[in-house]
């Protein structure tokens, strides 16, 4: 991670610690980077899109400027999802890709999320170089001059093009189905409805009715109680919430429970490994994954690999390796054969193909899966670092780990887009979760190292 750009992005609260001269230079940097060798055309070609907040005009605006200003054209989305600009920048060859967006973060931080030629995230050699630019470390690019300024140019076919493709996933039709969506107040919100709605499904929508500083508030996939009770309230057969930027989903399924990015991943690599699709007979998962999860997988005779935190460590090992199916408990899930990156809408469409192909219901997918009680505690910190290398700190991680033995585990990391430690314990009842939770937490707030 570098100093504005962390595992998704540069983020961070709009106006105080991204601002649109960060926007303004970052575009002025890739619009001539690309420029130097367009992959197409005799200039760079970059594709922007947004989602709901109201600093991601200012945002796009800024960028945009900054892009044409260096000689780039400039194709705007507007609001859409992040996996609909991935999508669209690889399939219609577009230097890069640039998201805007804090995914599930409260209305007032934003981010920039920077997409390479493929829809991949970008690599970290020209995110390095974006934050040399930004810091003064590469000289002033130079301004374009006449003609050889860029264009802006509005790109809703983009979307349009995208929303067919998702259709094109769908392996049966929903006829019959009452699915509830709950869009966030985000990008979602314009997308979803309409492809559900084509595959025949009685939609119910929620959080569709976004002002700029509703996103994520009480709904989406960070408030899944909202969906719980909406699903129940209605008699619907499932439902799907995603977050700010819809690259992930979570579920609720037709008795009010939660489903999981765990559940997902576990129902539909059982789902492949029957018809023989499960590549490598593997899933990767990252070490946020629960307990109960490589219980079912083992008796389920899949096997399965941990990496770091964040879809983008997911994504690297299931290219390297060929695997067709990874992702988060939080509800990032990758099927590699049809996107780049975590996409909510395909997730919640791969759902509902097992729930068709297989006629039960989801509470009946999910039940061999036993999920532990897990805790997860946030520490916003001055300094992450300082926190995760306090020797009290380690030690008091070391003790709860003797004390769990081989009954459960904890997990302390730093996030990787906002100051935070993250405490996570995992144990045979959620007292103990508290319990043990507690125990570091307290040493983090005792050593100062809370703001």
């Amino acid at each position: 991670m570098g100093k504005y750009f962390g595992t998704d992005g540069f983020r961070g609260e709009a106006n105080v610690t991204l601002t649109a001269d960060h926007a303004f230079r970052i575009g002025r940097f890739l619009g001539w980077y690309y420029n130097q060798h367009p992959v197409e055309g005799d200039r760079a070609r970059i594709v922007i899109g947004k989602d709901t907040r109201r600093s991601s005009y200012t945002l796009e605006f800024a960028l945009a400027a900054g892009i044409t200003t260096s000689g780039a054209d400039v194709y705007l989305m507007r609001v859409t999802t992040t996996p609909s600009v991935a999508y669209i920048t690889k399939v219609d060859n577009f230097d890069c890709g640039i998201m805007i967006s804090a995914s599930h973060n409260p209305y007032y931080d934003n981010g920039i999320k920077l997409i390479n030629n493929q829809g991949e995230k970008m690599e970290q050699e020209t995110i390095d170089k974006v934050e040399d630019y930004l810091d003064g470390r590469i000289p002033e690019v130079p301004l374009a001059l006449r003609d050889q300024m860029g264009a802006a140019i509005d790109h809703d076919s983009g979307r349009h093009r995208y929303i067919g493709y998702l259709i094109s996933m769908a392996m049966h039709s929903f006829r019959g189905k009452k699915v509830g969506l709950d869009c966030a107040n985000g990008a979602a919100w314009s997308i979803a409805k309409v492809v559900f709605e084509a595959l025949g499904a009685k939609t119910y929508v929620m959080g569709a009715q976004p002002n700029g500083i509703n996103i994520n508030d009480g709904c989406g996939s960070t408030h899944l109680e909202a969906l719980q009770k909406f699903v129940l309230d209605n008699g619907l057969d499932v439902g799907f919430a995603y977050d700010g930027d819809a690259d992930r989903c979570l579920a609720v399924d037709e008795k009010g429970n939660a489903v999981t990015g765990d559940h997902i991943m576990y129902l539909y690599a059982r789902y492949m490994k029957e018809r023989g699709k499960l590549t490598n007979n593997t899933v990767v998962t990252t070490v946020m994954s629960n307990f109960g999860l490589y219980k079912a997988f083992d008796a389920a005779g899949i096997d399965y690999v941990k990496t770091p935190v964040g879809d983008k460590y997911v994504y690297e090992h299931m290219v390297k390796h060929g695997d067709r199916i990874g992702g988060e408990q939080s509800g990032h899930i990758i099927f590699s054969k049809y996107a780049t990156t975590g996409d909510g809408i395909l997730t919640s469409l791969k759902v509902m193909e097992v729930l068709q192909a297989k006629r039960v219901t989801l509470s009946q997918l999910c039940e061999p899966l036993k999920i532990y009680p897990q805790l997860l505690v946030n520490v916003r910190v001055k300094d992450k670092t300082a926190a995760q290398d306090d020797p009290d700190v380690q030690a008091a991680v070391c003790a709860v780990e003797e004390q769990l033995g081989s009954a459960g585990r904890i997990l302390v990391r730093e996030s990787g887009t906002e100051p935070l430690i993250r405490v996570m314990v995992e144990a045979e009842t959620q007292a103990l979760c508290e319990q043990y939770v507690g125990q570091v937490v307290d040493v983090i707030r005792a050593k100062g190292h809370e703001v």
